[in-house]
């Protein structure tokens, strides 16, 4: 008889957790607390550690169908708008790592992940439901939803995000904490573009206390646009209006370079455009130890685990090579599934712990001022390629995709 896992949360890591157990043979019922699975627009870039694993799960032909795939990464000072170096993507990134780097509309992400649980699993999706609290005993975890249900299972995944109920419980209802920083975000289509303001790269533009990145989306069709600024969150983190202010961001980008106010002033919602969404960001400490990853019956997974800074582009990266992760070790059908959860869990939480905390230091990095600022430019331009590389993380994590 197949054993059961019951995941909270339909966003990417829920997803890819529920494509991961279905293949190591497990019976998975998914538990949303939305009415629909659906995304904002936001994009994502994905490295070649995160295509290897998309690859793995048959999703090539469905990545290349949305994806764009730049062809080299720019780095440029936010004020003189000066280049500072280059990394090449493109063939040299599947030369040097066996994968595509790609950029991809968050929802066209969830769409492929989706759209292969529901035809390639045979996965019980649950929408409008949330999971409120679970309980273990004798081998079971027994978890309650919102509409009074009592589901058991074999084991329990919380892979419900940064406000994660399944965290709460397993660690303590510690809240996220505030960076400090204010993500601005748009996508606006090439096509209404002037041709000088289009892209096929990826360009990051760094600035004192700031720092923007743009790159194509949905075969290029789309321009995603982030620009972060330092500054005072709001109150009320989780219930609060992400319509933004263009004004705003334009007084944030004052002293920057005409070529970055350009395409800042090119998101126009005059001209029907969604215009800018406002996102403050937040993170945990990195991870400390396997315990913060998984105890027992139930496991942590993507963000409810990690949540991390966007200055390494490898939230939804970690979150997908967590469900690998979690798939060889479900897979471990000799083992008691405490085991094989803490075998996951002692898999991912130094790697994780490593990316948050370089994400954090990128931030430093890319925001300087002063002297550290301009150590940061000149090494950029002396040693461009070799400092925007990371071989270490494009690399994976020590698994071959044929492992999958």
């Amino acid at each position: 008889m197949k054993k059961q896992v019951l995941i909270a949360g339909g966003g990417i890591g829920g997803l890819a957790a529920a494509l991961g157990a279905s293949r190591a043979g497990w019976d998975v019922r998914l538990y949303e607390r939305a009415a629909v699975i659906s995304e904002v627009g936001a994009g994502v870039q994905i490295g070649p550690n995160v295509v290897r694993r998309l690859q793995a799960w048959g999703l090539q032909q469905a990545l290349q169908a949305v994806a764009a795939f730049p062809g080299r990464l720019q780095v440029r000072n936010a004020v003189s708008g000066r280049e500072l170096g280059v990394l090449p993507l493109g063939s040299a990134a599947v030369e040097r790592y066996g994968a595509a780097y790609a950029t991809i509309h968050r929802a066209d992400l969830q769409g492929l992940l989706l759209q292969a649980v529901r035809e390639g699993t045979e996965t019980q999706l649950h929408l409008d439901h949330t999971l409120e609290e679970f309980s273990e005993g004798e081998g079971v975890v027994t978890v309650r939803t919102s509409r009074g249900k009592a589901v058991e299972g074999d084991a329990l995944i919380g892979a419900d995000g940064l406000w994660s109920r399944t965290r709460a419980q397993l660690l303590g209802a510690v809240p996220p904490r505030v960076s400090g920083h204010l993500a601005y975000r748009a996508m606006v289509p090439q096509a209404t573009l002037p041709q000088a303001l289009r892209t096929t790269q990826v360009t990051a533009w760094l600035g004192p206390r700031l720092h923007a990145v743009q790159y194509p989306v949905r075969r290029g069709e789309l321009q995603n646009l982030v620009v972060i600024v330092q500054g005072p969150a709001p109150q009320d983190l989780q219930n609060w209006d992400h319509s933004a202010n263009a004004a705003d961001l334009e007084g944030a980008l004052q002293g920057t370079c005409a070529a970055l106010q350009d395409i800042v002033r090119a998101v126009n919602p005059a001209a029907g455009g969604p215009g800018w969404r406002l996102w403050p960001l937040c993170d945990r400490p990195p991870v400390r130890s396997a315990d913060e990853m998984a105890q027992g019956l139930v496991a942590l997974l993507g963000d409810a685990a990690h949540p991390m800074r966007p200055y390494l582009a490898q939230g939804a990266g970690m979150a997908i090579e967590d469900a690998a992760e979690l798939q060889r070790a479900l897979s471990m059908h000799d083992l008691e599934v405490p085991l094989r959860l803490r075998r996951y869990a002692l898999n991912r939480w130094q790697r994780n712990a490593r990316v948050q905390a370089r994400s954090i230091r990128n931030g430093r990095i890319f925001h300087a001022t002063g002297p550290v600022r301009w150590g940061r430019d000149a090494s950029l331009r002396l040693l461009g390629e070799r400092l925007l590389d990371v071989p270490w993380l494009y690399r994976g994590d020590g698994a071959a995709a044929s492992a999958l």
